[in-house]
């Protein structure tokens, strides 16, 4: 690689930790949730009946399932997503966004994709946008695993 070459590649992974900090603090400040807990919210919105499998909730975030186990029991204490039971055992098979849950996740949507514009798409040019928009399309389909 050229200087150059580095020059880009360190302006660029600083540039996305310094906007993924300013998201994250944003999420926290404004909303009172953590990254992690934005993550499994929105999952659970966009899901059917905003209840979701757990396996298919590590699948969705690509997480460990033991991370995602001790996530989701914080988020239970806080009233954020319930478990839904299942089997003799009672065992929980899955989980889903309680009320709260729901209207803390409406009201962050609001607000990250506000921080979200704000630090990051309007300082963008139209050009500029379909640019890095066809960049990360194409580095997504080179590097995720089909299906």
């Amino acid at each position: 690689m050229t200087p150059d070459d580095w020059e880009l590649w360190n302006a660029w992974v600083r540039a996305q930790r310094l906007l993924t900090r300013e998201l994250d603090r944003g999420l926290q400040r404004d909303c009172g949730i953590s990254k992690a807990e934005f993550s499994v919210l929105v999952t659970l919105w966009r899901t059917p009946g905003h209840e979701a499998r757990v396996a298919d909730l590590v699948e969705a975030l690509g997480w460990e399932k033991s991370r995602l186990s001790h996530q989701l029991t914080r988020m239970e204490s806080r009233d954020l997503v319930t478990p839904t039971r299942s089997g003799p055992s009672g065992r929980r098979t899955g989980i889903s966004l309680t009320a709260h849950g729901r209207t803390v996740i409406q009201e962050a949507l609001v607000v990250h994709g506000n921080n979200i514009r704000r630090h990051f798409l309007d300082e963008l040019t139209p050009s500029q946008a379909a640019a890095i928009r066809s960049w990360a399309e194409q580095t997504i389909e080179r590097i995720e695993p089909a299906g």
